[in-house]
């Protein structure tokens, strides 16, 4: 029986006794995960390194892609000595491109039968413009195209794990409230790709609407297909990480974000809803759906358009299919 059925587990505190304080330690307190597989990307630091503890934490086999082995090796053995038998593996992938993305893919399908629960969790934030290996704005790459492939990829394993195991499988993208600034009128390769009409933070927000939508055309078609998935999105609060390294060298940003900091999420808390939605039962069959402070939320009217969503998945795949067939052109 999996965590998500047992009986015990409906009569613990559920989401709606918990809020914007609570940490991830307390959003998954008592749940034994040891019968699962995670994927958790930007699991070097902040609250991706969190999540990946937490989910470790709590018994389950967790995968940590990564740009370089030393980072990702440096993680493992920090949570390693904290948590003793935790199960965690450290495969390199680099979510700007998309050659690195089907490498990691197919490695880990080869060396792992099963994955009931895939955080996209990495992102860049607010950079100076520059274009992804593949000719993607770097940000929109990162945030959004490596994470949409990387899921294609991997929903095969995904749908035969919730097949074999009964365990309802679960897809969580980490987006941001940011999303209210992108109007959505912005997935075209002309305009992500126009330098002179760059704008950093918007470009970010760019991605994070796409995270949502993401998830919300993705829970349209599992549901349409009947498979024992689920995928959500999610804002985890404003939280001082890495992510924010172009930001704070703006001044005025920096001198905002200081007055701000006594309002401002710990790692631990910014984990909390990933977490809540990676295990918590009181979620489970909760598909399409945006969350916040491991509640569900409403996000900006455009991140609701289904339309939109269904023109963002056309786009991502022709983005990701012209990669493809550009590489095998290279090798004849």
């Amino acid at each position: 029986m999996g965590l998500w059925e047992w009986p015990w587990a409906r009569r613990r505190r559920g989401p709606s006794a918990l809020g914007p304080a609570s940490t991830a330690d307390e959003v998954t307190a008592g749940l034994d995960a040891t019968h699962l597989t995670a994927i958790v990307t930007g699991a070097t630091n902040g609250i991706g390194k969190e999540t990946a503890r937490v989910l470790a934490m709590r018994g389950a086999e967790v995968i940590i892609p990564v740009r370089t082995m030393e980072s990702g090796n440096k993680v493992k053995q920090s949570i390693s000595e904290e948590i003793p038998g935790s199960k965690l593996h450290v495969m390199e992938m680099d979510l700007s491109s998309l050659d690195s993305v089907r490498r990691f893919a197919k490695s880990f399908d080869s060396s792992h039968r099963h994955l009931n629960i895939l955080i996209n969790n990495a992102g860049i934030m607010a950079c100076p413009f520059q274009l992804s290996r593949d000719g993607i704005e770097l940000q929109f790459a990162t945030n959004h195209v490596g994470h949409f492939l990387l899921t294609n990829l991997l929903l095969d394993k995904m749908k035969s794990t919730a097949r074999k195991t009964g365990v309802q499988g679960r897809i969580i993208n980490v987006s941001s409230v940011a999303h209210k600034r992108s109007d959505g009128s912005c997935f075209d390769l002309n305009k992500l790709n126009d330098k002179s009409r760059y704008q950093p933070f918007i470009a970010y927000s760019h991605s994070k609407l796409a995270n949502i939508l993401h998830a919300k055309e993705l829970a349209r078609r599992l549901q349409e297909e009947g498979w024992n998935l689920t995928a959500n999105s999610l804002h985890p609060g404003v939280i001082l990480t890495n992510i924010t390294r172009y930001v704070v060298t703006n001044g005025v940003v920096s001198s905002i974000l200081s007055v701000g900091n006594l309002f401002l999420k710990n790692i631990e808390q910014g984990a909390a809803t990933t977490c809540c939605l990676a295990l918590h039962p009181d979620v489970k069959d909760v598909s399409g759906k945006y969350f916040a402070d491991c509640k569900e939320a409403t996000p900006r009217s455009v991140a609701r358009d289904a339309e939109l969503a269904k023109r963002l998945w056309d786009f991502s795949e022709q983005l990701v299919d012209t990669n493809q067939r550009g590489q095998t052109n290279r090798q004849k």
